[in-house]
């Protein structure tokens, strides 16, 4: 994915020392540079490099918008231009992190040179007048630890947005005829979220199988792969087929410029290739490239903005709820056929048959321990909502599939907001605390976020620098 490049905007106010929001423009482009922060400058607009005046708002917009930025900062470098702020974030219509250095003491005169935080009170009142949503990183000094945090949250955000507002999912079939639960309204997701469906029958992606074995050298790669990454429990005719499959699903994905796909994962795949998909949507998830089972689609908007807001660094894995942990209070067992990415996994999967079916295909691993993210995109008559929060995972008894035992906070709370909904069985885990970044992002997607715990103090704290 091209990295998130930040539109930078530092303003000053004339009433307050130009000189001093010059060198704190200065210093703040200096400290992007420092983190590897990819942003866009406007110092070929006027001399000082600062946002002031209506003249400068348009050329800075115009050019924010040819640069395709991602996110506006706007560094307050002394009392800030609250009215041209909020006209240059309503035109580029993408998320805005309002921050500035923190003010020095006054000198022996009583003679302030910036006024930094009076400004921020002005700008953010300005941005809401003007309906613009906005992230706010406290006032604070370029070394503080939080700054550093503040701007990659914000990048993560940036992210998020940038992955949910050009989501187009490749749909190979219709969801399984049980699954009600899974329906989605693609009209209402286009429409709401100019999230794109490509349908697909089934039988496009059987050609597609057949036509890729012929070619023997891409077969042989994917098979290298196999062999290498998994415990090989299956014959080897439907290793080809695995491998086989695995290509076709790539090719699809980039036949119809989609960033993810849901298939109808049984059961008219296996009469016709004789496998389970399990093992080929895991390597493709191993990809970066999320495919999830049971068609559902909104399963897959959930990987991916899963994924974006770890910066794409980690994979997630797309699971069932599905009982309760026999020993352990608020445990629970997260499962899934198998097609959970080989990274995640605690030791080298095996690639044998699940637990339901009779045909291969299919890894069984326990998935790492350590610190999670749950999470579920979904909703129904018209709302939707992100179902977020922490968990951990846990030791328990040996599952098949790819699984994990997680605990919670308290079960009984979070199983009452699945089934109570909007939500159903299905979610994605990951493997990094990315619940701030995903709470922050609700605002500039318009959903609304769903903490299962109360831990909303928590997550706002965390977010404006505590």
């Amino acid at each position: 994915m091209e990295k998130i490049k930040l539109g930078f905007a530092p303003t000053r106010r004339s009433i307050f020392s130009a000189p001093d929001a010059v060198k704190y423009r200065n210093l703040t482009a200096e400290k992007l540079n420092e983190l590897g922060i990819k942003f866009v400058d406007i110092t070929d607009i006027n001399i000082e490099g600062l946002l002031y005046n209506d003249e400068d708002m348009e050329k800075i917009a115009e050019k924010f918008m040819t640069e395709k930025v991602d996110g506006l900062m706007l560094p307050h470098c002394n009392f800030g231009t609250e009215f041209v702020c909020a006209r240059l974030a309503k035109k580029l219509n993408v998320p805005v992190l309002l921050w500035g250095p923190l003010d020095e003491r006054p000198d022996s005169n009583g003679v302030r040179l910036r006024d930094t935080q009076c400004g921020l009170f002005a700008t953010g009142k300005v941005l809401r007048r003007f309906k613009v949503p906005f992230t706010y990183l406290t006032n604070c000094r370029l070394d503080d630890p939080v700054f550093e945090r503040g701007v990659r949250d914000f990048i993560a955000v940036c992210n998020v947005v940038k992955t949910f507002n050009n989501i187009r999912i490749l749909q190979i079939s219709t969801r399984p005829f049980e699954f009600w639960s899974t329906m989605c309204n693609e009209g209402e997701l286009l429409e709401k979220f100019n999230i794109q469906l490509s349908p697909i029958p089934m039988t496009e992606l059987v050609e597609e199988v057949k036509s890729v074995r012929g070619n023997k050298a891409e077969l042989c790669q994917m098979i290298a792969y196999i062999e290498k990454n998994m415990i090989v429990k299956i014959k080897d005719d439907a290793v080809e087929s695995v491998a086989a499959l695995a290509i076709a699903l790539q090719n699809l994905i980039s036949r119809y410029g989609c960033s993810a796909g849901a298939i109808q994962c049984w059961n008219a795949l296996q009469d016709e290739i004789g496998i389970m998909p399990c093992a080929a949507n895991s390597i493709l998830n191993e990809q970066g490239i999320p495919i999830v089972c049971e068609t559902d689609i909104h399963g897959a908007v959930t990987a991916l903005i899963a994924e974006a807001a770890a910066m794409n660094e980690k994979r997630g894995f797309f699971a069932d709820w599905t009982i309760r942990h026999p020993d352990i209070e608020n445990g629970e067992l997260l499962q899934h056929c198998g097609p959970w990415p080989i990274s995640v996994a605690k030791e080298k999967p095996m690639l044998t048959y699940p637990l339901a079916f009779d045909y291969p295909g299919s890894l069984t691993a326990e998935a790492k321990h350590g610190e999670l993210t749950i999470c579920r995109f979904d909703g129904d008559n018209g709302e939707y909502s992100l179902l977020l929060g922490n968990a951990k995972g846990v030791d328990g008894p040996k599952g098949m599939g790819t699984y994990l035992w997680i605990e919670t906070d308290n079960i009984k709370r979070l199983e009452a907001k699945i089934v109570e909904g909007p939500y159903i069985h299905h979610c994605v885990g990951i493997h990094k605390n990315v619940v701030p970044v995903l709470y922050e992002a609700c605002k500039y997607i318009g959903i609304r976020p769903d903490l299962y715990d109360p831990i909303e103090e928590e997550v706002k704290a965390y977010l404006r620098g505590e």
